[in-house]
């Protein structure tokens, strides 16, 4: 057991330095675009990135997850997989294209205002490429080589930092910046992912196996309700913003998105660790051994959440001192919208029972519940409070989404994890993210914030101990590696 978990510490280790470069590269970035561009300019690209993900999430027909659900199924032949994953999405992100294309005038004036050849050819480009960097990106991801995924995402970073400075120096303060280094520096890396594949199962024979096509779609296809629910909860607050403000209080609110980067870069790692790792102790591992996997794995990931969310805001004062003046407001904004990564990653956490078992049902009843919680907050509270009131609003949503999608879940597949600390630490976060919120002195919050934190690692003694324990051994093991 004590090898298991120094050997999941290290595959996470190998997955999160990679993502820890890109957020050192991410703060090169993110002040370097909010000072090219003007809040309004900003704001169009949030407008864009929303765009192409509704796209994207109906074109991929919820074959991502029934890629990762049968990887590791007997009798799967895992390039036939890759083949029957892959062509549906392709076929039908060709036909979306086309729609949008047809559709631009209104479709770009709306979330543009403007339209154009320049605008339309970015948003066709990325949808098409992100299906194929969805599959060769999970393909590395099922493999579990931590390494190579890292890697990968470092050089997906570094050329769009590189594309911006490029486009920023020929195009100036406008929206299209961002449109094109995003799309080069996709469509570079799944190239490199594509010959790659295409290089290391160059032998492999396409032959007849278990999973047909059908039982693929049964089971990837309800997920498409449940994926635009998660996108309207992550979306809602910014459209929103835009329909009650404009382009520039949403440029200030996606700036503190941005800010989210530090947690969100732990969520983008553990999820892309744990999905194959989760699903890998399912099928192999005894229900007792998997379920007092789980349990573990949730005290430490939880503990690990929260003290983020409590460090990010402590520290924001020094955090929005790298954006621009003009996004100096996103400050009031944090606290409460650092809930959405990290409720994010608890429910990846509590939210497995429902995709071992397949009742997605399940996923959309709390989805449904969360939307009609966010657009009846938005609704009130956007108006009159702005971005404060979207970021509100997101906090309680998560909440309700968390909670009701552990419910089923747990109902699903029955594992006993220990809420207690957990709900604690997010009563006192609450009250201290309120209180930050209106807060003048940023000394004194911050203080305010410390304290309350290290009551909370006080109530996590022993998973704290753990976590040193685990650190220590992977950094000796480190060390002697080195010296040999």
């Amino acid at each position: 057991m004590e090898k298991s978990k120094e050997s999941l510490f290290t595959s996470f280790i190998k997955y999160f330095y990679g993502n820890f470069v890109v957020l050192l590269l991410g703060l090169v970035q993110l002040p370097l675009t909010t000072r090219v561009l003007r809040t309004e300019e900003y704001g169009k690209t949030t407008m864009f990135i929303t765009a192409v993900s509704v796209i994207y999430i109906f074109a991929i027909l919820g074959l991502d997850q029934a890629y990762i659900r049968y990887f590791y199924k007997e009798g799967v032949n895992r390039k036939t997989l890759f083949l029957q994953c892959l062509l549906p999405p392709f076929i039908l992100i060709l036909i979306l294209a086309a729609v949008y294309v047809v559709f631009s005038p209104y479709f770009n004036m709306f979330l543009f205002g403007e339209n154009g050849i320049s605008i339309i050819i970015p948003v066709v480009a990325y949808t098409i490429i992100s299906v194929f960097e969805r599959f060769l990106f999970l393909n590395i991801r099922m493999d579990q080589n931590g390494v190579l995924y890292s890697n990968l995402n470092i050089l997906s970073k570094v050329l769009n930092v590189s594309f911006i400075i490029l486009f920023a120096y020929l195009l100036g303060s406008n929206f299209r910046v961002i449109m094109y280094a995003m799309t080069l520096s996709l469509g570079t890396v799944t190239l490199i992912c594509a010959i790659r594949y295409i290089f290391i199962t160059r032998k492999d024979k396409v032959t007849r196996h278990d999973a047909t096509e059908r039982e693929l779609l049964k089971y990837g296809i309800p997920f498409i309700p449940m994926l635009l629910m998660e996108w309207l909860l992550s979306s809602m607050d910014k459209w929103s913003i835009k329909i009650f403000n404009d382009f520039s209080e949403t440029g200030i609110y996606g700036s503190a998105m941005q800010i989210m980067t530090i947690i969100l870069t732990v969520k983008i790692t553990f999820v892309a660790f744990w999905s194959p790792v989760a699903m890998e102790k399912y099928e192999n591992c005894s229900d007792e051994e998997c379920k007092s996997f789980f349990a573990d794995m949730f005290d430490k990931v939880q503990f690990l959440c929260m003290s983020t969310a409590f460090l990010l805001t402590i520290l924001r004062g020094v955090i929005v001192l790298i954006l621009g003046k003009d996004y100096r407001e996103a400050i009031s904004i944090i606290p409460f919208l650092t809930l959405m990564p990290v409720l994010s990653i608890m429910f990846e956490m509590t939210g497995q029972g429902v995709k071992f078992t397949g009742k997605i049902k399940y996923f959309n009843y709390a989805s449904l519940a969360a939307i009609i919680c966010n657009l009846a907050g938005n609704t009130l509270l956007v108006p009159r409070y702005k971005g404060v009131g979207a970021a509100l609003a997101t906090a309680v949503t998560y909440i309700v989404y968390f909670a009701i999608g552990t419910y089923f879940s747990i109902k699903c597949y029955p594992v006993k994890y220990r809420m207690k600390n957990f709900i604690v630490s997010l009563v006192l976060y609450l009250a201290y993210a309120a209180y930050a919120t209106v807060a003048k002195d940023q000394l004194i919050s911050a203080a305010v914030g410390t304290v309350i934190f290290i009551i909370c690692c006080f109530m996590n003694i022993t998973t704290l101990k753990e976590l040193f324990k685990y650190a220590a051994e992977f950094l000796k093991k480190l060390t002697k590696g080195k010296s040999e």
